[in-house]
């Protein structure tokens, strides 16, 4: 196993314990996971860099004399 699994499995093993100390059973969390991360990969597949996209969404003006 590479440095990088190695760090990836311990914050997996951290999540994954966090949500069983709060009475989740591991089958359930681990499907969550499991969702969420079909999810990301959509989302990726969609917008690859999504910190790239501006933080705020281009809309039209309303300062034109009408507008009011």
């Amino acid at each position: 196993m590479n440095e990088l699994a190695g760090k990836l499995r311990l914050k997996l093993e951290q999540l994954v314990d966090e949500f069983i100390l709060t009475g989740a059973r591991p089958p359930e969390v681990l499907s969550m996971i499991e969702a969420e991360i079909e999810n990301m990969k959509t989302r990726y597949d969609r917008d690859p860099d999504p910190a790239d996209d501006p933080d705020v969404i281009d809309e039209p003006s309303n300062d034109w004399p009408a507008a009011s």
